[in-house]
């Protein structure tokens, strides 16, 4: 045990950041001197932005200071502007600086719209649920009768695009309108990260809604005639009123911090950031391909246990295994998929019940339990009793998929 607190600051309020802030209080206790930094002063829980449409569902948000006083940490609002690496302080946009013996960044990434045209509807998990609303109208009206859904190439996370086609689909159905939905994606089958079973799954509830699917396809639009997306590398036109694209990414690197052209870092299994000592990194900031919460958090732990392991800690250093677990909301009710990206999952899993739990959204082994414990909405009945530790866990792998 070391004889003053290791100094921990955590540069980001998202999943990252706060499930990064609460294992470390978790396994680290008093040994680590924890600080959050981030430039707004709640955490917003965005992975529902797409049920809010459909009233389905809503974003809520948490006050940071209520996760840092769970933690015992200090939680300053402000923007982390730069890193002076060999000084080990971080610059904050205040004026401020903070001296850190652990660094992780966990600032996430930057949406950037896909299409840069007056016509195409750039969604992103920021919108405005009336925004969609105005679509939703249209196709009921009659007045759009084809619509394109594209999901860009590059890093990113491709659910909600399904989501909001299925759910589009559904509320246009019922209001007696049936447009065409067609589907863009360069993915080579329907939702091909969470594996075969998934794969099925998904394909039947796009058939049962009508939707139509463009595999391998990478979107471009024909800026001579309104509405024709040239589908690459097959070079095949679609003709469409309206386009709804999911957003491109950037990396938020501050300055200091070695970066690819995008903007994202690079690092280890155990999320050390790479060419640098005592500095971590987790969540959408990072070169992994695939952007998702749940994988945020998976990185934040393998972060957090590294860190506490050098803290004086007795903790084992995990390194960061990608466990894919996606809640898809169709308007026959969610459907749960789980998928061990790393090898080893077999085909995956697809089931209309839960398998995992609190069975958010959003997966983390210590911020999936503490939000679940402050949403009036959640399994209340259902959560653990006082005297114990409330983390996230998978089910019983033997569940029947449906």
């Amino acid at each position: 045990m070391t004889s003053t607190p290791h100094r921990v600051v955590i540069a980001g309020g998202g999943v990252a950041g706060l499930e990064a802030l609460l294992a470390l209080h978790a396994l680290a206790g008093d040994r680590v001197e924890l600080t959050l930094v981030a430039p707004t002063p709640d955490f917003v829980y965005r992975p529902l932005a797409v049920a809010e449409p459909f009233a389905l569902g809503h974003r809520r948000t948490t006050p940071l200071a209520d996760a840092a006083r769970t933690a015992a940490a200090t939680f300053v609002q402000a923007p982390l502007t730069g890193v002076d690496v060999a000084e080990r302080i971080v610059r904050l946009g205040d004026g401020d600086t903070l001296p850190y013996d652990a660094l992780v960044l966990a600032t996430g990434a930057a949406a950037e719209p896909a299409f840069g045209n007056a016509h195409v509807f750039n969604w992103d998990d920021t919108c405005d649920a009336e925004a969609i609303g105005g679509l939703l109208r249209d196709l009921e009206e009659g007045y759009s009768q084809h619509l394109a859904i594209v999901i860009p190439p590059g890093p990113g996370w491709p659910l909600p695009a399904y989501e909001l086609a299925l759910l589009i689909s559904a509320d246009a159905r019922g209001m007696g309108m049936n447009p065409e939905i067609t589907l863009v994606t360069p993915e080579k089958a329907p939702l091909a990260i969470f594996g075969p079973r998934a794969v099925e799954v998904v394909a039947d509830e796009l058939k049962r809604a009508g939707v139509q699917v463009e595999l391998g396809a990478y979107a471009e639009l024909d800026p001579g005639t309104p509405g024709s997306i040239v589908m690459r590398p097959s070079g095949r036109r679609l003709q469409v009123a309206r386009v709804l694209a999911l957003p491109r990414l950037r990396g938020r690197a501050p300055e200091g911090i070695p970066a690819d052209p995008d903007g994202f870092v690079s690092v280890d299994a155990h999320g050390r950031l790479a060419g640098t000592d005592g500095i971590w990194a987790a969540g959408d900031g990072i070169d992994f391909p695939v952007k998702f919460g749940g994988l945020a958090a998976e990185q934040a732990d393998a972060a957090a246990a590294d860190i506490a392991a050098d803290a004086g800690a007795t903790v084992e250093r995990t390194p960061f295994r990608p466990v894919l677990r996606g809640r898809l909301l169709t308007s026959r009710g969610p459907r749960y998929m789980r998928y061990d990206a790393a090898g080893g999952g077999g085909e995956g899993e697809a089931s209309t019940q839960t398998l995992w739990w609190p069975p958010g959204k959003v997966n983390g082994r210590y911020l999936a339990p503490w939000l679940a414990a402050r949403d009036e909405e959640a399994v209340a009945d259902h959560l653990p009793q006082s005297g114990g530790l409330p983390v996230q866990t998978d089910l019983h792998r033997d569940i029947i998929a449906s």
